[in-house]
């Protein structure tokens, strides 16, 4: 089992903070993570729509999208971040 954690408004739309699933072996990088996501309903589709501006975190450390998620305990996804 693999723990997602959403936030801001990816959070909003799927309508859930967090949540535990079993990903399937072809789920291997960030960008099959968020296709295999948008599979899931009309939320996750929502949510995920422009997969380019999403960030993803592995065990709270910010990584492209390239990159394996093997061995990660939790993975975070966030809308664009802005700061000021």
């Amino acid at each position: 089992m693999t723990r997602l954690v959403y936030f801001a408004w990816v959070r909003e739309r799927i309508g859930k903070g967090e949540e535990e699933i079993d990903l399937p072996s072809s789920v291997v990088t960030v960008t099959d993570l968020l296709n295999h996501l948008k599979t899931l309903g009309e939320e996750y589709e929502s949510a995920l729509q422009y997969p380019d501006v999403i960030r993803v975190a592995l065990d709270m450390e910010h990584v492209e999208h390239d990159e394996p998620i093997a061995g990660a305990l939790e993975i975070g996804i966030f809308p664009p971040m802005t700061g000021g």
